[in-house]
């Protein structure tokens, strides 16, 4: 049965670096095999990772049209198989995890026929693997857009700022009139200043502690300010390789570990795993 669990926030929060750690801490554990998902634009999460990119959905979406629309379409292969063929092609396969880019949105025209079959295909291929963990771009435009749907946990990101915190609870109040599937909403913040390499809530400023509880916002951890995760990324080094003794790794394995959706459990080994040699 697979898990997904989709990371958002605003810009800004690191967002990304709690999704690439959150797939390092299940891959330490022997959790399962992870699907990791960048649903931002901007395609910056295999960096993150330490791996490279091969293109992303959003390009095949736009070659297919172009093909179809220029009558150059592949004769004797359905638009499915066709997509199917391609959505292969874009994973790019790491230790204990592959990885899939969104893409840009859609442009002029008509996708919905499109969008429809990529979904359908999304969907089968994440049920291969143990974990899904998405990535999500900066504000709400994936929720608006229905791109973060059916998650078991919603994990979202602020930084310990009053804005940082309203925009999480706009964002999990959006996913509610949206009438997405969210299995639960946990709020981790992140930054937090203090010299202490564990934070407590002591060491947020009293009027962000006050805006999570006017908000009733249910913080599952918080993540100490850390010079190696700044230092990682001035270097543009993956933040999945930040040392053990990073106190913000610390932290945020922390969180992992008492999230219930992460608890150990007997892996699934997916009977098959995309790779060349099977398409």
């Amino acid at each position: 049965m697979t898990t997904t669990i989709a990371v958002a926030g605003k810009g800004g929060t690191g967002k990304t670096f709690i999704a690439a750690l959150l797939i390092r801490y299940i891959l330490d554990h022997h959790l399962g095999l992870v699907l990791a998902v960048d649903a931002d634009p901007s395609t910056n999460f295999h960096l993150s990772l330490g791996t490279t990119l091969e293109g992303s959905v959003g390009d095949i979406r736009e070659d297919m049209l172009a093909l179809i629309q220029a009558g150059r379409f592949p004769a004797g292969m359905s638009k499915n198989e066709y997509l199917d063929y391609q959505l292969r092609g874009l994973l790019t396969e790491a230790a204990g995890f592959d990885v899939l880019a969104m893409g840009r949105p859609e442009g002029p025209g008509c996708y919905c026929a499109v969008n429809h079959l990529l979904r359908l295909l999304i969907d089968h291929l994440a049920q291969q693997y143990d974990f899904v963990v998405i990535d999500n771009e900066a504000g709400m435009e994936h929720l608006s857009r229905r791109t973060t749907c059916d998650v078991d946990l919603l994990l979202l990101v602020s930084d310990p700022t009053v804005r940082g915190i309203i925009a999480a609870a706009e964002m999990q109040a959006l996913a509610g009139r949206l009438q997405i599937r969210v299995g639960r909403t946990q709020l981790v913040v992140n930054r937090v200043e203090g010299g202490q390499a564990e934070p407590s809530r002591e060491d947020l400023p009293t009027p962000v502690r006050a805006a999570i509880e006017a908000r009733g916002m249910d913080v599952t951890g918080l993540v100490p300010q850390d010079e190696h995760v700044a230092e990682y990324d001035a270097q543009g080094r993956p933040f999945y390789d930040l040392p053990p003794d990073a106190p913000a790794r610390r932290a945020v394995f922390a969180v992992c570990a008492a999230l219930p959706e992460l608890k150990p459990r007997e892996a699934v080994i997916p009977k098959e795993r995309m790779s060349d040699g099977e398409n």
